[in-house]
Parts: structure tokens; C-alpha cells; sequence
């Protein structure tokens, strides 16, 4: 069993290629769930893989060892290597679950505050005073509405028409909750190095999504 565990942690060097190639021939929505569905699954295969190397080491304790016949079958397979191979996958779980941690604190920290009031908000566009063109979509924590941010500096660059596409784009990422899907692949990639290769074409994905739901507001491509 401790060499089949393997196979889910060497998958992703070749699952992920595979699929980056996969979602440019797809719709955007339809290559947003392939690339979601891949970093969630192969990071919880990558976990449960660790997970199970640390089994067959953990019998050689005597706190584990006094189970008697549950464990003894474990511990009768396991090679010499079981221990350290144990030691160094609790080790990369526990580093996992401090990355994961520190993660999703930061990422709660920051729609907390972009639920907090502030002189440039009124409702669902923040216009802050800036000379430098920028646009992003802020979201609200759970129950509470995002916010449209745009410099003024965006706003004297674009024509009526093109406010127009850009507020329904940033709309578009609220409405999706593209965050999320920003935060999962953040969370697979800390979870297995190959999943770190998912984050960019998740964000492309994720801005053709809301061109497209622009243009369609729009009427105009």
C-alpha cells in the first residue's frame, strides 16, 4: 500500500498540463469548472495520499500499537522506511494546514474590510480619487453586497459605452463569485506544488467569463 500512495502525488505533474490544454478549447464557464474541479480534486487526493503514508509509521508507536489486531496488519507490511516516510508527510500536512490556515484568514480579514463603510462608498460603486486607471471587483462577506471600485482616473479614460462594459464586468465577477474560485486554487496550490501552474489560467478563465457576461449586458462585443 505505501508505494500505491504514490501514484495521487505524482498525478498532478500530469493531470494539470492535461488540463490547462484542455480548458483553452473550452467555453470560459465550462473551463472555470474543469480547472476547479482539478485543483480541489487532485488537492485532496495529494492530502489523503499524505494522510496514508503516515499510517503505516505511525504503528511502530506504542500509542498506536496497543489497537493489537486492528493495527497489526499495517504494521506487518510496513518497510523500514515507514517511519521516516511517516515523519516527513506529517510534516507536509502540518505545513499544509498552517498555509491553508493563514490563507483563508487573510482572505476573511480582507471582505471583512470590504464590508466596513468608508468616505468613497455609496452602494455598489466606490470611486476613489486617483489619477491612475484601475478597476476591481471588491466582494462582501457572506449575506452583504460587493463593491464596484473605480479610480477617476479609469473614469476620464472611458467613453459612456465602455463605463458601461467595465461596470458590467466588474458585475459579472460579483455575480459569479470569482473570488472563491481565486481562493480554491490559491488553497490547491498550497497544497501540491503542481497545482501552482492552475492559478493563472483560473484567472484568465475567469476574466473571459465576465467579458463574455459583459458583452452580453452590453450588447456589444
Amino acid at each position: 500500500m505505501i508505494y500505491a500512495v504514490w501514484v495521487p502525488l505524482l498525478m498532478p505533474f500530469v493531470a494539470v498540463p492535461a488540463a490547462r490544454r484542455l480548458a483553452d478549447a473550452l467555453s470560459p464557464v465550462r473551463a472555470v469548472r474543469l480547472l476547479a474541479s482539478t485543483g480541489i480534486g487532485l488537492a485532496l487526493c495529494s492530502l489523503l495520499a499524505l494522510a496514508l503514508l503516515v499510517v503505516p509509521g505511525a504503528t511502530r508507536f506504542s500509542a498506536v500499537s496497543a489497537f493489537g489486531e486492528l493495527v497489526r496488519p499495517l504494521s506487518d507490511a510496513a518497510p523500514a522506511s515507514a517511519v521516516p516516510l511517516a515523519a516527513a508527510a506529517l510534516a507536509l500536512l502540518a505545513g499544509c494546514a498552517v498555509a491553508v490556515t493563514r490563507t483563508a484568514r487573510r482572505h476573511w480579514a480582507e471582505l471583512h474590510r470590504s464590508a466596513q463603510p468608508s468616505e468613497c462608498s455609496g452602494g455598489e460603486l466606490a470611486v476613489l480619487r486617483d489619477s491612475r486607471p484601475d478597476a476591481y471587483a471588491l466582494p462582501g462577506r457572506p449575506g452583504t453586497p460587493g463593491r464596484i471600485v473605480v479610480t477617476t482616473g479609469m473614469l476620464r479614460a472611458l467613453d459612456p459605452a465602455e463605463r458601461d462594459a467595465l461596470l458590467a464586468h466588474e458585475r459579472a465577477h460579483l455575480a459569479g463569485h470569482h473570488h472563491l474560485f481565486i481562493a480554491a486554487a490559491e488553497v490547491a496550490a498550497l497544497c501540491h506544488p503542481a497545482l501552482r501552474s492552475l492559478r493563472a489560467p483560473m484567472g484568465y478563465a475567469l476574466e473571459r467569463c465576465a467579458d463574455e457576461a459583459a458583452a452580453c449586458a452590453v450588447g456589444d462585443r
